[in-house]
Formats: structure tokens, C-alpha cells, sequence
């Protein structure tokens, strides 16, 4: 079983990031692609780019309903254990599920104050790249170009881990687009990606498919009461 150690920190990145190829097999991964999509219509949520699937309940400032992950979650979740990223006390109780068709992406963006500060993300199918920016600052400009801080390629089969100032101040996104140009003097794990150099210069997307496992500290034990009264 892979620790997680300084060997697997991204150097070139800011010291919460790390970054671990081959996680899991393609025979684990090709076992959750199918329970991805043999999951039931409902389970789907189509957002105006993408769609997604909640597992554990789903998040809300008032607290998450907690409901029971399936087997096939709590194994990934289990191996993620082994590493040390969650504590006994924050075991990741919560997968969003994510699915990007070329051309689809995600806006720059925070997890938020609802989730513990470690998010841990495995990913399926299409290799693709992630973008890192500074927040916004009074001094500085809002574009996100002067913002740019680092890219990671994200491989199928790997987990990508982001924490503390990783996880609360910096911004990450996925750019809309159906091919991704590889510039070595960007993208900061080129050291540690599992396939062998050179890596190609560009990445033709397919889809991916990311399951993003955090910790929900406020759970609910009632259903929420919304709306007006």
C-alpha cells in the first residue's frame, strides 16, 4: 500500500498538494465506472455543463442529511484511510460525483466552508489538466490570467489530495475545452506522472469521470425544514 510521504508531494506546488498515480488499478477503476453509471436516473443531477451524483446525503449550510454510502464507496474511502489524510474523527462521510464530457469543464472556484480542509480526488477515464489561482486581492488585478498560480495533469487511476491553504485559499478549475496543450514549464507534477516520458504534448479530452471524497463535519439526524414557514 502506497503512504503518503514526501516523496509523493508535488514539489513544484504549494506543500499541501499531493499527488499519487496509479492509486488505483484499471480493473478498480473499471469496477466504479460501472457502478457509476449503473447508478439509477434519479441519482443524476444535469447541471448547464455537466452532470453529477451525490453519495452520503447532500451538502447545505444547515447541515447534510447522512445517509449510508454504498460498499463500493467504503472501499475506496477505506483505502484512503490507510494513507493518513483523515483523522479517526473526519472519515470522509461524503462523494461527489462528477462527470465532464469534452468541452465541459468547472469555473475557478472553493469547496467551502462546509467540508473539512482535505479533499481527495480519484480520478476515471480521460486524462485532463487542472488550473490553481491566487485569490483575489484589493492590491492586485481580478483577471484570472494575472491570478494563474500552477496546472496538474491529472491521470486515470490517480488521487490528487489538496489541503490547508491548497484547500482554502487558492482556486481551482477545469477549463471548458475538448483538448489540452501540455506545457511542461506549467504543469507542476510532470516528475510524477505514471506515464512514461515524454508525455504527449497535447491531451484530446474523453470523458472523465472524478469521485471527490471530503468530510461533512455537520450532519443532521432530522430532515431539513426549508423554504418559508
Amino acid at each position: 500500500m502506497t503512504s503518503l510521504s514526501e516523496g509523493l508531494r508535488v514539489i513544484k506546488a504549494p506543500p499541501t498538494v499531493h499527488y499519487i498515480p496509479n492509486f488505483i488499478t484499471p480493473e478498480e477503476g473499471s469496477v466504479l465506472w460501472d457502478h457509476v453509471y449503473g447508478a439509477p436516473k434519479p441519482k443524476w443531477t444535469q447541471l448547464s455543463n455537466r452532470r453529477l451524483q451525490n453519495w452520503g446525503g447532500v451538502p447545505h449550510p444547515k447541515g447534510m442529511l447522512q445517509e449510508a454510502l454504498p460498499e463500493w464507496l467504503e472501499k475506496c474511502i477505506g483505502k484512503i484511510m490507510l494513507l493518513g489524510l483523515f483523522d479517526d474523527q473526519h472519515v470522509p462521510n461524503h462523494v461527489l460525483i462528477n462527470e465532464y464530457l469534452p468541452g465541459q469543464g468547472i469555473m475557478p472556484h472553493l469547496d467551502g466552508p462546509m467540508y473539512y480542509p482535505t479533499v481527495a480526488t480519484i480520478s476515471l477515464g480521460s486524462a485532463i489538466i487542472m488550473d490553481f489561482y491566487r485569490p483575489v486581492e484589493p492590491t492586485t488585478s481580478s483577471s484570472l490570467e494575472s491570478r494563474y498560480l500552477t496546472s496538474l495533469i491529472l491521470e486515470p487511476y490517480s488521487l490528487l489530495v489538496l489541503k490547508e491553504d491548497m484547500y482554502n485559499t487558492y482556486l481551482h478549475g477545469i477549463a471548458e475545452r475538448t483538448e489540452d496543450i501540455v506545457d511542461c514549464s506549467k504543469v507542476c507534477n510532470m516528475d510524477q506522472l505514471s506515464h512514461s516520458s515524454p508525455f504527449p504534448t497535447n491531451i484530446k479530452r474523453t470523458t472523465r469521470v472524478s469521485l471527490t471524497i471530503r468530510h461533512v463535519p455537520k450532519v443532521l439526524k432530522v430532515k431539513l425544514k426549508l423554504g418559508k414557514h
